[in-house]
């Protein structure tokens, strides 16, 4: 099994599926291969680092957590080398090209990504907004060999298909009162390994996120600390999807953007849910429907 996570900034994966990509490796071994793809250089969003330190450091951070989660991680390349800053105002040509290869050169079975929303009235992170927005406008480009050779060169007369993943979106802290799920991974088992991949993050976790005074974060000085704060997230989380469970959870919702799954075969390549969150019968329903 082959799973990309594709997110705005270093340290994403962390807060959204780092207990499942865990799961699935214990469980699957040398047939699980994650990855995770992250779309901005992480030079923004610190209060006293300069940006070029700050996106070195996030970069640092970001390959020590994936030693520990023993996950591959990619930074976004444009076709001139470039990476992509924070607050980008629009999708481009470049960094559409730049993403459909990536999915094609992997060839995830399948894809995480930030969700989207109708609602005017929540909040937003931009950045997580025009990343779910580039993969939902890629998705049915990924079996189109020619979209972006005009970005990336080949051979025009040589195509071959190219797997189309099915595609799910994570949870979004900025999204209030809008996130809905589908599936409830109980990934209580990886906390361990959830605290330590988010601690190696110490730009954000122990400077950054306690300064902006956003997501409940305040400066924890040791990881058992950090671990702490974490759990909080967590449980207010679940509180806000309505999940009664004190256990750590993950939650995902499929979209149509990809390839549509069958029901059963969905749930067995997942981790163990818990059946008592979201509304799997709604969900075959609507899979059916859209087969």
């Amino acid at each position: 099994m082959k799973v990309l996570l594709v997110h705005a900034h270093f340290d994403d994966f962390e807060f959204t599926a780092a207990g499942t990509f865990e799961l699935w490796r214990r469980r699957l071994g040398a047939d699980f291969s994650g990855r995770v793809l992250v779309f901005t250089n992480g030079e923004a969003g610190h209060h006293f680092r300069p940006r070029k330190e700050t996106g070195q450091l996030r970069l640092a951070e970001q390959a020590a957590s994936a030693a520990i989660g023993q996950y591959e991680f990619e930074l976004l390349r444009l076709p001139d080398g470039q990476t992509v800053r924070e607050g980008f105002p629009e999708l481009t040509f470049g960094m559409m090209a730049a993403l459909w290869r990536t999915i094609r050169e992997f060839e995830p079975d399948y894809l995480l990504c930030p969700p989207l929303s109708a609602d005017p009235l929540i909040g937003i992170h931009s950045d997580h907004v025009n990343v779910a927005e580039a993969v939902r406008r890629v998705a049915y480009l990924i079996n189109v060999p020619h979209a972006f050779t005009p970005e990336f060169p080949t051979d025009e007369t040589k195509s071959r298909p190219c797997r189309v993943p099915v595609i799910l979106t994570v949870y979004d802290g900025y999204m209030l009162g809008a996130n809905s799920f589908d599936l409830a991974v109980d990934v209580e088992a990886a906390w361990e390994k959830i605290v330590a991949m988010s601690w190696c993050h110490a730009s954000q976790v122990k400077e950054w996120l306690p300064w902006v005074g956003r997501h409940g974060a305040w400066a924890s000085a040791t990881e058992a600390e950090w671990a702490g704060t974490l759990r909080q997230r967590f449980e207010r989380k679940s509180r806000a999807l309505g999940i009664r469970s004190s256990r750590a959870v993950e939650v995902f919702q499929v979209t149509a953007w990809g390839e549509v799954p069958e029901f059963d075969r969905l749930v067995a390549d997942f981790p163990p849910l818990l059946t008592e969150a979201g509304n799997l019968s709604a969900l075959r329903e609507r899979l059916a429907q859209w087969r």
